[in-house]
Parts: structure tokens; sequence; C-alpha cells
């Protein structure tokens, strides 16, 4: 009996999926805002980016495909407590605590706040008001889950993609302005700088997640062959990321010849509100405010869709309908503290969950040289959530001076990266003293 495979065209539709899970609020601003704090290092900078931003969510695609499962699968492998805690914290992240709420705060700085009179800029009621009724539509969705969201990201996409692509055309053929000055840490240290800002996309967490969604996808076409689905997942995991990485260099690109024209700002959703307005008008920039509001009302059902399923199935105590309202209410709650804010509270919860996901996908594909033994999982783990909590503490600036003193040997300690090579040295002793009992136990 012939195995089933999909199609060159069905394959590319797979892609296309994965890429437009992907797209959302963070994909948006954070490029933008890059680019004018690199100013001339912009070259290094987003290299920096792309390889968080880029490179770690298309291991965490590979790495679910490989392993066959989901994220709790991968993670379970440690231990099933802690796969079942690792996940719920994933979860909490890209959804309620972060993910969610910022697809309210993105809609609003790019949609709304351009076009308040003065003297509403600095009032609460603004985005209160938006972020209500924005969550209120997401509820009406997420209680009734239906092919119309599919279809409306299916249309999404390609029309956010042709805004941000003429944009860019625009902008090349009518510049905003020169490349500017680097600016702060991004004068000496840029690839550092950027490389910790591709957390902030959340996209490598979020592949942990959207994995499982593909593999499910691909075997809904009635492929069932292991090597078949992941042969397929690579595929849509290259179009994702290079999707995603083109988007990335239009956007960074917009934010450093943006400086001249709109100025300096916090956040990249104001930077694109602005520079849309600039390029094309009152108009330009209503239409950028339309499609990316309704990409961000898209994800933001995904994502309560997703962590009240998960959550609902963790613990079914409560319904998948109470989870819905809990996480939408809660979200509403934490998108009025600002965009501004939210990113740089973001920034240290995320500082510790990326290195130990970036571990855990890593290890995942040489398991097999140390037997999936969940000790050699356990050692690499275990430096790396240390150092990664205190990289988290210092980014929300709580330091111990003593135990910076004794760290501050580690490469990169300094730069928000120490526990690279700890990480490193744990993983290779936990494999050796495999292999040394492997040898020692008779055959």
């Amino acid at each position: 009996m012939q195995k089933k495979t999909l199609t060159l065209k069905e394959s590319i539709t797979v892609g296309l999926m994965l890429f437009a899970l992907f797209l959302g609020a963070g994909n948006i601003i954070f490029p933008p805002y890059l680019g004018q704090l690199a100013g001339e290092n912009i070259g290094i900078a987003i290299f920096g980016f792309l390889l968080t931003g880029v490179g770690l969510p298309l291991l965490g695609i590979l790495a679910i495909a490989k392993a066959g499962g989901d994220l709790q699968t991968i993670a379970g492998r440690v231990h099933p407590y802690f796969g079942l805690i690792f996940t719920f914290i994933v979860y909490l992240a890209i959804g309620p605590f972060f993910g969610i709420p910022r697809t309210a705060t993105v809609s609003f700085e790019i949609g709304v706040f351009p076009f308040l009179p003065e003297s509403m800029e600095k009032s609460f009621w603004p985005l209160l008001i938006f972020s209500v009724v924005f969550f209120t539509i997401t509820v009406l969705f997420a209680l009734n889950p239906t092919k119309l969201v599919d279809r409306i990201g299916k249309i999404l996409t390609p029309i956010l993609i042709l805004i941000i692509a003429s944009l860019v055309v625009k902008s090349l053929i009518t510049p905003l302005g020169q490349i500017g000055e680097a600016v702060g840490n991004y004068q000496t240290e840029a690839f550092f700088e950027s490389f910790l800002q591709g957390y902030l996309t959340m996209d490598a967490i979020a592949a942990l997640v959207f994995g499982i969604v593909i593999i499910q996808s691909v075997q809904a076409k009635g492929v069932t062959d292991k090597k078949s689905i992941l042969k397929t997942t690579v595929f849509a995991g290259i179009i994702a990321a290079s999707g995603l990485a083109a988007v990335y260099l239009s956007l960074s690109y917009i934010g450093v010849t943006s400086v001249e024209a709109v100025g300096f700002h916090d956040n990249g959703g104001t930077i694109i509100a602005l520079a849309s307005r600039v390029l094309y008008g009152e108009f330009g920039g209503m239409i950028v405010a339309a499609a990316i509001f309704f990409a961000c009302l898209t994800t933001s059902i995904g994502l309560v869709s997703a962590t009240a399923q998960f959550l609902n199935k963790i613990f079914p105590k409560f319904s998948y309908v109470t989870y819905v309202f809990l996480f939408a209410g809660f979200s509403t709650i934490i998108a009025n503290i600002g965009l501004t804010q939210l990113i740089s509270v973001s920034l240290p919860v995320l500082l510790m969950i990326y290195p130990v996901a970036i571990v855990l996908v890593l290890l995942s594909f040489i398991d097999r040289s140390f037997g999936q033994q969940p000790f050699v999982y356990a050692m690499a783990l275990s430096v790396t959530g240390i150092i990664s909590i205190l990289d988290g503490l210092k980014a929300a600036g709580i330091r111990f001076a003593l135990i910076d003193e004794k760290l501050g040997f580690l490469p990169f300690y300094e730069q928000g990266i120490g526990w690279a090579t700890p990480a490193a040295i744990a993983a290779i002793l936990g494999i050796l003293i495999y292999q040394f009992k492997s040898k020692k136990q008779p055959h």
C-alpha cells in the first residue's frame, strides 16, 4: 500500500498556515524599534535578532516534529512533573500574562492612539474601553470556534504582507530619512542586545505549542507515515522561517530610516503607525491600523482558545467556557498597563524561560546519544535554570553583587547569555557519564 504524501501545493499551504500562526503583534512591533536603536549597527543587530526570532522557532518546530508529540512530551523526558509545570508556565507566558494582552495593546497603539486628540493621549480611558471591546469580541469567537476565524486569518495574512511590502517599497523609493546613529547598548553590544530582544517575539516558545498543530494538520490530510510528517513539517518550518525573516528585515529597515521623519519612540507600534502615515498619508495609516487590528484579533482568539483548552485538559474541574472568560478578563487588566510597560515586565520573565526552552530543544535533537536519560536533561537544565533566573532578576533591577562577582568569569554573563557555557559543559559531562555507565554494564 502506497504511503500518502502531500503535494507541493498542499505542503506550501501548511507552511503558510504556520507562518500565519506566527505572524502576530510581536513580529510587527519589535523590528522597527530595533532599527531605530541599532542605527548604523543594524547589520549585526538584525543578525542577532534573526537567530532568536527565526532560528529558534524553526528549531522548536523541528524538535516537536521529531518527537512526534507536543511540548509536554519533550519536557516530560526530564520528569513528568517538570513536563507539566514547564508547559503550564509557557502557556501562561504566551497566553494571559504577555501574549494575549499584547495583541490588544499593539492594536491600540497602531489603530487608535495615533488618531486620538492631544487632550486624550494621556488618559487611561481610551485603552480601557478599547481593550474591553477587543476582548469581548475575542470571547464571542473563542466560545464558538468556527471556520470564520480561519478564513479571516487566511485573508488577512496575505493582506498584511502586501501592506508591509507596500510600506517597504515606498520607503525605498522615497526614504523616510538617513540611517541614524546607534543608541545605548547598541553602540557596543548590538549583537547581544538584539539576540535578547528576539526573545520578546515569544516565537521560540510559541513554536513548541504550534508544532503539534502542524502535525495534526498534516495527519488530517491523511498522512500517517512518521518520515513523511517530519519531511512536511520541516518544509513548512522553512517557509514560515523565510516569511518571518523577510518581515523582520523589511520592518527593521523602516525603523532604521524613520528617526528623522517620526522621531524616537519607545515601542515599535507607534513607529509603524507614524511611518505609515508619513508614507501614505492619513488613509495609509487607517489601512495599516485595520489590517493589524484583525491580525491581532485572530491571534488573540487563537491564543485564548489554545490556552483555555490546555488548562481545561490539566484542570478539568473548570469548563472551557470558564477559562475563556477568565483569560479574557485577566488579559484586559494586564493590557491596561500599556504596551511599553508590558514589554519591560515581560523581558525578565522571558529571560528566565527562553534559555530553558533553548537547551531543552537542542538536547532533544541529540538525546539518542544518551538514551533519553532524564539525568542528562536535568544536569544541563539545572545550571541553565539557575543562571537564567539570575539574568531575569538582573533585568528586573534585582542584582546580587556577590553572585555577580562569582559568576562574572562566565563568557557573556553580563550580556545575559552566561547560561550557554555551563549548559554545554553540563550536557557533555552528562553524556560522558551515560556512555561510561553503558560500557560498564554487561551486554
